[in-house]
C-alpha cells in the first residue's frame, strides 16, 4: 500500500483531529473536532457561536493535525464556512463515521450549524 493510500484510509478511520485556528490578536486556538474527509478536503461540524468559526471568519489559515504524533500527519489550508441549507453528503458522512451524529442538528448555546470546508493546501507531515 503507497503511503497516499494508507493516509486516506487513516483519515477514514481517526476519529478526533486537532485544527487550530488564530484569533483576532493572532495567537493559536487549538481546538479538538471530528471530521470527515472527502475528496482532498476536510469538513467539520460546529455551531456558529464558536470560537473556530469566529476566528475563521476573521482569518481563515488554519492547520489540522490527527492525534498520533507517532504518525504525524498535519495539513494546512484555508477554511471556508457554509451556513444556512447544509450539504448533505458531507451531513451523511458525519453520520456514518460517527454512530448516528446529526451534525446538523442545532444544539445550545452554539447557535446555528455550520460546516467548516477546509480544503488541504499542502501536507506538512505525512
Amino acid at each position: 500500500m503507497n503511503r497516499d493510500q494508507s493516509l486516506i484510509e487513516r483519515l477514514a478511520r481517526e476519529r478526533n483531529a486537532w485544527l487550530c485556528t488564530l484569533r483576532a490578536d493572532g495567537s493559536p486556538h487549538v481546538t479538538p473536532v471530528w471530521f470527515v474527509y472527502l475528496d482532498d478536503v476536510f469538513w467539520i461540524g460546529s455551531g456558529e457561536r464558536n470560537v473556530k468559526v469566529r476566528n475563521v471568519g476573521d482569518d481563515p489559515r488554519v492547520s489540522i493535525a490527527l492525534e498520533d504524533g507517532d504518525a504525524p500527519a498535519v495539513a494546512e489550508g484555508s477554511a471556508r464556512v457554509h451556513r444556512g441549507a447544509l450539504r448533505e453528503d458531507v451531513l451523511a458522512a458525519l453520520a456514518a463515521k460517527y454512530d448516528g451524529w446529526a451534525a446538523g442538528e442545532e444544539i445550545e448555546p452554539f447557535g446555528a450549524r455550520v460546516l467548516l470546508e477546509v480544503p488541504v493546501k499542502r501536507w506538512l507531515l505525512r
